[in-house]
């Protein structure tokens, strides 16, 4: 179990997506951390109704993410704004990362694992994952990488951990037992995706999937319930 670091930064795909780290971010808040949110899509995709427009779909996913963001005790909410399904491997976006990561000067830094064996992974999860690895080493440690950075005062910042969650192989939990009902209450903020789509099961109670992985990572940790991370550390 980690224990609560000052500061922490999140950095996942779309707006939702930090509910795989959400009761992690909810018992540290709770212990004091500081926690920003880079959210790096708007989601615009993200609904079953195509008379809906993808600037309302952002709007309301933004929204969404803001609500949700508050329920765990995050305050700073970062919108990268890029559209939903065309997150690319790009030097701008690695620098945006970048930038957070050497304003923020995070102790670990929290995201999507980009390598799963066992199972498909959307495109702007690897993605973001990817480039979060590649931000935090080498690119936000050394001075000559995003020199202009520098220039403009966001000097280099070494990351201590990163955790990335969604792996087949995760090493490291979070007992979030006590936080259990928060990570639930924050992921029903995005009603959109998680209440309101057509296609939802409603043989089951919004939520009980994750109440269900929260269990069943719990059982491999020895807790009631657990999030799981691939943890990787770097030399500070």
């Amino acid at each position: 179990m980690i224990d609560p670091p000052e500061r922490a930064l999140v950095v996942f795909a779309h707006p939702d997506d930090e509910i795989g780290c959400a009761g992690t971010i909810a018992y540290w808040t709770a212990h004091g951390t500081e926690v920003t949110y880079v959210v790096c899509t708007n989601g615009n995709k993200g609904t079953e109704d195509p008379e809906i427009s993808a600037e309302s779909v952002a709007q309301t996913r933004e929204q969404e993410q803001r609500d949700a963001a508050a329920v765990v005790g995050v305050k700073e909410v970062v919108f990268l704004d890029y559209s939903d399904g065309e997150l690319e491997d790009t030097r701008e976006f690695r620098g945006q990362v970048v930038r957070e990561i050497r304003r923020l000067r995070p102790q670990v830094v929290l995201t999507h694992s980009p390598i799963n064996r066992l199972r498909h992974n959307h495109r702007d999860h690897r993605n973001c994952g990817t480039v979060t690895l590649d931000a935090v080493f080498p690119y936000a440690r050394d001075p000559g990488h995003f020199a202009e950075l520098t220039k403009d005062g966001f000097e280099p910042h070494k990351v201590g951990t990163v955790l990335m969650w969604g792996s087949d192989e995760p090493d490291e939990f979070m007992d979030i037992s006590d936080v259990l009902e928060t990570k639930v209450r924050s992921m029903l903020c995005h009603s959109s995706q998680f209440l309101e789509r057509p296609s939802r099961d409603r043989t089951r109670e919004p939520g009980q999937f994750m109440m269900e992985g929260a269990k069943r990572m719990g059982e491999r940790a020895g807790v009631p319930y657990a999030e799981g991370f691939r943890k990787l550390e770097f030399r500070t």
